[in-house]
């Protein structure tokens, strides 16, 4: 454990005991980091290792890694309630919320309900759920089953398909991901409890409510959540602004996600008030 990391805690919050992690308590202004579906918190480690100068919070959903498992599928309503409280109970009123993949549907209605909570947001390779346009068939199909998180050599296999953007010319990358996932799995109703918990939502028809400001990224090469639906969920923000990654796979094993803080501080600083302002990924 590096300078600055906590231990993870167990907090009973909204009916759950969620495993909770806070990292460099105090510095900065808080961002609360929200994972992709059956994804822990861990997952996130590579990402704060370049925020030392500010608070980081994470937590597994239910379901997922250290946290309880439901007993029947909660809604994502249900769940934004959960995570308004959890902010509450790790010290916070507001925080800067990060959502990643099933993370950014659970912010974004984390947003409607709770936009006290929420003081800027970041939306990494999310849906806006209903009318999105779907990912390809075989990413789709391999999405559905947890089987990723138990099986290090079949995550390895079908990474490609499932995350594009070059993954396979980063095995370290992967490797840590793999090691990640294993030691901590969904259980398989957890698992299909957060493909549940997007039935019937969707975002659209109140995204131009969000008034705080908003980041949208994405890479041009997501086999899951194409492009197409960031430019949508950028254009219905009153100040959103989308960052597009070239050559960037599904954001969640994205080559280059050390890129993330500099581009999400950049952001934050200069404010756009324009709804949307597009910009080329740094090269390298």
């Amino acid at each position: 454990m590096t300078a600055g990391t906590a231990a993870p805690q167990q907090l009973d919050v909204g009916g759950f005991s969620l495993r909770v992690r806070v990292d460099h308590a105090g510095a900065g202004h808080p961002l609360l980091l929200v994972n992709g579906i059956g994804a822990t918190g861990d997952l996130f480690d590579t990402f704060r290792e370049h925020l030392a100068d500010r608070e980081t919070i994470t937590f597994d959903a239910p379901g997922v890694g250290g946290s309880s498992t439901p007993h029947y599928p909660p809604t994502l309503r249900r769940l934004a309630g959960v995570v308004a409280e959890l902010v509450r109970a790790v010290g916070h009123e507001r925080v800067d919320v990060l959502g990643l993949s099933w993370g950014g549907a659970l912010v974004q209605e984390l947003a409607r309900r709770h936009p006290d909570v929420v003081r800027r947001l970041v939306l990494a390779g999310t849906t806006p759920g209903w009318v999105s346009l779907p990912g390809r068939p075989a990413a789709i199909s391999i999405l559905a089953s947890p089987m990723r998180y138990y099986s290090p050599g079949y995550l390895t296999r079908v990474a490609p398909t499932l995350y594009g953007g070059g993954i396979q010319d980063h095995p370290d990358l992967l490797g840590e991901h793999a090691a990640q996932r294993s030691a901590h799995p969904p259980t398989p109703y957890g698992y299909l409890c957060q493909i549940a918990a997007l039935r019937r939502w969707s975002s659209l028809p109140w995204l131009h409510r969000l008034e705080m400001p908003t980041l949208v990224l994405a890479g041009d090469d997501d086999p899951i959540i194409p492009l197409a639906n960031a430019r949508l969920i950028a254009a219905r923000l009153p100040r959103g602004r989308l960052h597009v990654v070239r050559g960037g796979g599904t954001c969640s094993s994205s080559p280059t996600p050390t890129r993330w803080p500099a581009w999400s501080r950049r952001s934050w600083i200069s404010r756009a008030r324009t709804p949307i302002r597009r910009r080329r990924s740094p090269a390298g």
